[in-house]
């Protein structure tokens, strides 16, 4: 698609980048390295006039839009035409120390945020790996590492600000505008183009916490162990566990090479001591190859996880389910552990707790009624794509009887096209279609489709 850009260039602050141009594969490029947008425009925003400049000059056109800031999110790529807004040079931060806030530019990722904040004695409600960007998983819900405490990371959103497809600016809040505040807490990027948020934050300097890495000759023990052990643990304790064949590549841990290794990830919001006394189960599984336990500053957050931080290929989904049943844990091993066809990464998340409960101001999230997520992931997998969505799907068939949705925020998708029916499990019937009326007020041509898609509802 050939497209006219002078206008463009003359009217951003920013680059604006077409294929061939230097800078264009660079700026594209992102940690999903399995696909990529390949769009006939790239800005390269600078701040919020030059999305609004970016979303004017795509509508006036009749041309898609995809936004981009690590590109850890990229639902469908967006191939041969359209415009890419990439929000990356938007990092400013805020920190309102006395209201326990932070304005949190687009294109700022959660690293960045820590930084700003823990000076202060303050914690975001941020994810497992501080190199994802903080709108695109604030749209997604935010499956926090302290979640049971406090609920998702969504629910403690003051504002957005927003660019809807028109080019209006709006600043959004759940008193200005109650339908649309609702619709961005957690219906993905389906309404405008974020350009900057602010947020709660929380008085959490220290925690207890780290990870527990076991050699899973047992899985489905290790699977048994940790299960029941969540039945024991208080609210201000989240977890996961998760099970992985770790090749012998030298970015991973060197006890962990060559291994099927199961791991369990804890941030407790409490005392040390008492920490110590809420895990002292979870080492009876067994030897432990690593345990990174301890108090530590909020800084360090990341490393309870050790999330990769390279960019790699890789493709998968969840469910959430209302109970870990003990039934399906031999079931899901024998479909996803290390004896599978297909390399898979099992992760499981326990919910509950203020995860469950309705929000003070209320939000498009559904499934609050889980328990646990059950995710299944494969990453650089030389098998062909059909082949590994068959393999994961034969898992989420297995776990039917206790599924209630799935996660907005842990679905990876393999570039091809989402349908809608895909899109309705995200969400609860009736947020469903009270979102595909929001979304034919403001987007009703369906300028950003490149997305968890929901289309404008007709009639409206």
């Amino acid at each position: 698609m050939s497209v006219d850009v002078e206008a463009l260039t003359a009217t951003v602050r920013g680059p604006v980048l077409q294929p061939g141009s230097d800078g264009y594969d660079e700026e594209r490029a992102g940690f999903q390295a399995g696909f990529q947008h390949r769009p006939a425009v790239i800005v390269g925003a600078t701040g919020a006039e030059d999305v609004r400049a970016a979303v004017r000059f795509a509508a006036e056109r009749g041309l898609p839009v995809a936004v981009h800031s690590t590109g850890h999110g990229i639902v469908t790529a967006l191939d041969g035409e359209g415009v890419l807004i990439s929000t990356r040079r938007m990092t400013g931060i805020e920190v309102d120390a006395e209201n326990r806030t932070v304005r949190i530019e687009a294109g700022a990722r959660w690293g960045q945020v820590i930084e700003k904040t823990a000076p202060h004695g303050l914690a975001p409600l941020n994810g497992s790996a501080p190199h994802v960007g903080v709108v695109g998983y604030l749209l997604g819900g935010g499956t926090g590492i302290m979640g049971r405490e406090f609920g998702y990371s969504c629910d403690h959103l003051r504002s957005v600000d927003l660019v809807t497809a028109d080019g209006t600016p709006h600043h959004v809040t759940a008193d200005s505008d109650p339908d649309l505040f609702w619709a961005l807490c957690g219906g993905a990027g389906n309404f405008g183009v974020v350009t900057a948020v602010e947020t709660d934050l929380f008085p959490v300097a220290r925690f207890y916490g780290g990870g527990l890495y076991f050699e899973a000759d047992d899985p489905v023990e290790v699977l048994r162990a940790y299960r029941e052990w969540t039945l024991t643990v208080p609210e201000q304790l989240t977890s996961s566990i998760g099970m992985m064949f770790y090749p012998p590549m030298p970015v991973f841990p060197k006890e962990l090479q060559g291994r099927y290794v199961a791991e369990v990830r804890v941030v407790f919001n409490g005392a040390a001591a008492e920490g110590e006394r809420l895990v002292a189960p979870l080492r009876t599984i067994g030897p432990r190859l690593i345990d990174s336990l301890r108090e530590m500053p909020y800084e360090d957050a990341g490393s309870v996880y050790h999330d990769p931080d390279f960019s790699h290929p890789y493709f998968g989904g969840n469910v959430l389910l209302r109970e870990l049943d003990p039934s399906a844990l031999q079931t899901l091993v024998d479909l996803a552990g290390p004896g599978s066809a297909i390399p898979c990464i099992i992760d499981i998340r326990h919910l509950g707790g203020a995860f469950s409960r309705p929000p003070a101001h209320p939000s498009a999230v559904g499934g609050r009624d889980a328990q646990y997520i059950l995710r299944v992931m494969t990453g650089g997998s030389p098998a062909p794509a059909d082949a590994v969505r068959s393999a994961h799907q034969r898992v989420y068939d297995a776990m039917k009887q206790w599924t209630v949705g799935r996660s907005l925020n842990f679905v990876y998708h393999d570039g091809t096209p989402v349908d809608e029916e895909q899109v309705r499990e995200l969400f609860d019937a009736d947020a469903y279609e009270r979102l595909a009326r929001i979304k034919a007020l403001h987007d009703p041509d369906n300028l950003f489709r490149f997305t968890h898609n929901i289309k404008p509802a007709e009639g409206n």
